[in-house]
């Protein structure tokens, strides 16, 4: 062993004898002779980078010899190149290297270095469409790199957005027609993931995250920018895709885990021409995993190929897609009655024997997916530039849904089954036009953007009506008659009629938000849209036809006591919802009238701080929130054909986020959230004085840390520990039924791994104690127990 030691330290030395290499450094400021921090310096067709320090250095070692091109590159900044040469070893100083403003607005370099804080992410084009960094963005959002997924083993989307403070997910993928996408708890209201690379994106199953770079989970209400449509008043949910990047590389990845689970996932980008100004990146994947019930299953491929062509200094071409084929059973929903009251409040009286699904893996459902978005920059000026989107989705259900559903009364663990056929699409295109500016009016800098959207959306629904098929008991005896079994289930689907109902609407917007320096700390942001709202509803009628105009207002201010290292800001936020006509009256007594109602409104005002200290190694952020929906469109609790608006919902709460890198090797995510949700004024006294079932739980926290050992014998090893959990929550909880309580968890999870240049190996361990614990919304979804991940990924 000594002499095979005393061997690889002779070679070593050898080796490094014999290849030169030197490092090249300099200094990176803006036109006005300002540092630079967190600029992205990287060394053309190589994978070797780094970020400017505060004082706006940067140095790149390990360069062997050679003639190199430098490139410069930072949101709101134009990208520059530095030639430079590496001759004998010798290290090179670049000096002052001045970038300008004015370009790359909305585009997003992607550079293949190191970032020391590697769970946090502080700049994005989307959440603004502006160039702005986080800590002068008046806006709270939570970023989840690629980094954290990729530390945690992260298989499914419901895992990764457990990163994401204040949000729990309330129903997981159903799958089903229309809404079959998760939903989440956010800010005291339910969401969806409708949004891909900033532009509406469906996801009717669930989303794999192997495509992901990041999930931007935007909080408080944001029709300002992004309109009714794939907002909710909580917030939204920005998936970010992976883009082809200057460089050519990729990686295969190998993960294997409990109850049946294979994925194998593939990443492959470069260049498509001698000049390097095309680039290709192709991501794909196929996984399948079983339930850990008795029966359950899912799977799933998907290819993602994009294309990035630079044409000139000023146009710029990308094109993105995503295209999956899945198939899944529905998975356990327990339906609880919302009207008559239930014997059982809580999971033992329940009863439920959590390792039955009540289903068969002969009634699955199938998913096929599309997505596609080509994007064309120009650069109009100096400090005008233009962009235009297009984006167009389309997702598809077919096959078996089945559904349990409580009827209350004596029967205290009795679910009636109810099941379908399912066939239906929905197809949405997006057409966006942006206009951004960078310039100063009166020595004052503007940065603004202002945009027209048109969004169309379109259903078609050719599904079976839905039919009694047996009862079950929450312990597990079944009605007798009633087989799982494809020829059963037909055969009891036979007299079901078939839906034929195709349904449109349209967007039309336009909007503008500017954010205007006053002083380089103090900064305001100010937004406005405009929002036409066009129901077509069903094509074969105008019976559901109607018009809507909204406005949505957005304002803040931020003001920076320590410049790009703590901010203090406050933000006016603004969500709206189109509300169709209502037919009212009853109709035994004649015919029945239309009745108009105005939009929902939402309205946020928050406050907070949002730091990057120590040369980004902690990103925090403090915020309280107050939000209240008014003119709630609620059933009359006097009469049932009757609608009336006025109700009102109150949201607020605070939440802490801290993203931290306190020695090298060592990163730590961590976030706490509070929320008191209400529903404060209604005439029905159902729900009066309640909290909303969508709210979710009260308490949220989330904690991960890894550490990966830096030299040494042990170097490239690495740890990871953390837990999630939530406070008790209402899977119901009205006036006529009572409360039924689903308990608090607290999952604890844990991770070793071995990481070089060319690859990683990992072993992931998920619920660490095994912990019986349940989700829902109106719904019982029990959770995975205990499950075990081993990955392998070759670096090329």
């Amino acid at each position: 062993m000594k002499k095979q030691s005393i061997f690889i330290l002779f070679f070593t030395i050898s080796f490094t004898a014999f290849s030169q290499s030197g490092k090249v450094s300099g200094i990176v400021t803006d036109g006005n002779g300002n540092s630079l921090f967190s600029v992205n310096t990287s060394v053309k067709n190589t994978n070797k980078g780094a970020q400017t320090r505060e004082s706006g250095v940067f140095e790149i070692s390990n360069i062997n010899d050679g003639n190199y091109v430098l490139a410069i590159s930072c949101l709101g900044f134009k990208t520059k190149e530095v030639p430079f040469e590496i001759a004998n070893g010798k290290s090179i100083n670049l000096g002052k290297i001045i970038i300008y403003e004015g370009n790359e607005i909305l585009d997003e370099v992607v550079i293949n270095g190191d970032r020391t804080n590697k769970f946090s992410r502080k700049k994005t084009a989307y959440v603004s469409k502006l160039p702005l960094k986080d800590i002068e963005n008046t806006q709270v959002y939570s970023t989840i790199t690629n980094e954290l997924l990729q530390s945690q083993v992260v298989t499914n989307f419901d895992d990764a957005l457990k990163n994401a403070v204040g949000v729990e997910n309330l129903w997981t993928s159903t799958g089903r027609g229309g809404d079959g996408a998760g939903y989440y708890a956010l800010r005291g209201f339910s969401v969806q993931p409708k949004l891909v690379n900033g532009l509406p994106g469906l996801t009717n199953g669930t989303i794999n995250p192997a495509n992901i770079e990041r999930i931007e989970v935007v909080k408080g209400p944001s029709a300002t920018l992004f309109g009714n449509a794939v907002t909710s008043y909580g917030g939204l949910i920005n998936v970010v895709t992976k883009k082809p990047y200057v460089g050519s590389g990729g990686q295969l990845s190998f993960t294997s885990g409990s109850y049946g689970f294979n994925q194998i996932t593939g990443d492959f980008n470069t260049a498509l021409n001698k000049e390097k100004d095309i680039y290709f990146r192709l991501n794909t994947s196929y996984s399948k995993g079983e339930s850990f019930q008795d029966a359950g299953f899912n799977k799933s491929f998907f290819i993602a190929p994009s294309l990035s062509y630079k044409v000139n200094n000023r146009l710029s071409l990308s094109f993105y897609g995503e295209i999956t084929q899945a198939e899944q059973t529905n998975p356990t929903f327990l339906f609880l009655n919302r009207s008559a009251p239930s014997v059982a409040s809580n999971l033992e009286d329940l009863g439920y024997h959590n390792k039955l699904s009540f289903t068969s893996n002969d009634l699955s459902l199938q998913n096929p997916t599309q997505n596609y978005r080509v994007e064309m920059d120009y650069k109009l000026s100096d400090a005008w530039q233009s962009q235009t989107l297009l984006s167009k989705s389309s997702t598809s259900t077919k096959g078996y849904y089945t559904y349990l559903y409580d009827f209350g009364g004596n029967a205290v663990n009795t679910f009636s089954r109810y099941l379908n056929k399912q066939n239906a699409n929905t197809q949405t295109t997006d057409i966006q036009q942006n206009f951004t500016g960078n310039f100063n009016v009166f020595g004052l800098r503007n940065r603004i953007v202002i945009g027209i959207d048109y969004f169309n959306a379109s259903q078609i629904n050719n599904s079976t009506g839905y039919v009694y098929y047996g009862s079950v008991t929450a312990d597990g005896t079944e009605e007798e008659g009633y087989p799982l079994s494809t020829s059963g289930v037909d055969a009891a689907l036979s007299s079901a009629g078939v839906t034929n109902a195709k349904s449109e609407y349209t967007i039309y917007s336009a909007y503008a938000s500017d954010v205007l320096n006053i002083t380089k700390s103090l900064s305001a942001m100010v937004g406005l849209r405009l929002d036409r709202f066009d129901n077509d509803g069903s094509i074969t009628t105008t019976s559901d036809d109607y018009a809507q105009t909204a406005f949505s207002p957005k304002f803040g201010l931020l003001f920076q006591p320590i410049l790009n290292q703590l901010s203090v800001f406050g933000n006016y936020q603004n969500g709206f919802t189109n509300v169709a006509p209502q037919l009212v009256g009853n109709p035994d007594d004649g015919p029945q009238t239309l009745k108009t109602f105005n939009p929902e409104q939402a309205n946020q005002i928050e406050f907070g701080i949002k730091t990057n200290l120590f040369h980004n190694r902690l990103n925090a952020t403090v915020s309280y929130y107050d939000i209240k929906v008014k003119d709630k469109l609620m059933t009359d609790p006097n009469s049932p054909f009757n609608k009336i608006q006025g109700g009102e919902v109150t949201s607020k709460g605070f939440e802490v986020e801290v993203n931290a890198n306190p020695i090298n090797g060592l990163n730590i995510r961590a976030g706490f959230s509070n929320n008191e949700s209400e529903v404060t004024e209604t005439d029905n006294v159902n729900i009066l004085n309640t909290r909303p079932l969508e709210a979710g739980p009260e308490n949220l926290y989330n904690f991960w840390a890894t550490y990966a050992f830096q030299k040494g014998d042990l170097e490239g090893f690495g740890l990871g520990f953390g837990a999630n959990g939530a406070s008790k929550r209402f899977a119901i909880n009205y006036a006529s039924t009572g409360e039924f309580i689903l308990p608090s968890y607290t999952i604890a999870n844990a991770s070793i791994f071995y990481e070089s240049d060319k690859y990683r190996i990992a072993l992931k361990l998920n619920n660490a104690f095994n912990k019986e614990y349940y989700k829902g919304w109106s719904t019982i979804n029990p959770q995975a127990p205990r499950t075990v991940l081993a990955n392998f990924t070759y670096k090329f």
